[in-house]
């Protein structure tokens, strides 16, 4: 499992999160002076589990429809708000500020 204090240590990391594959929110960590907190984390671990779902099955039926390759299994999902941006990969994620999210950086932290 991913070090939820290597995903704090990331510029800009407001909160990192488990999560189960049905979305429920397990061990979290949340910046001092973030405005996230543990109920905020378990509406996104929905968010985050749903949408991989769907975009799994998006890449599964583009494949399986067109014969084109490389849009299965997905790595991850990414949501872009006004103020912060979460990033997700398998049962993990982390939420940074804007002005300093480093999406490569993110993932490579995820992947662990």
């Amino acid at each position: 499992m991913t070090d939820l204090n290597k995903l704090m240590s990331l510029p800009g990391a407001l909160a990192a999160f488990e999560f189960s594959d049905r979305g429920e929110l397990g061990e979290h960590r949340i910046a001092s002076g973030s405005n996230l907190n543990a109920d905020a984390l378990d509406l996104l671990s929905h968010v985050c589990v749903a949408n991989i779902a769907i975009a799994a099955m998006q890449a599964r039926g583009w494949e399986k429809m067109t014969g084109a390759q490389g849009f299965y299994p997905i790595q991850g999902f990414t949501m872009v708000g006004f103020e912060w941006t979460a990033v997700a990969t398998e049962n993990c994620g982390v939420v940074m500020t804007n002005d300093q999210v480093d999406y490569e950086q993110a993932y490579a932290a995820l992947a662990g």
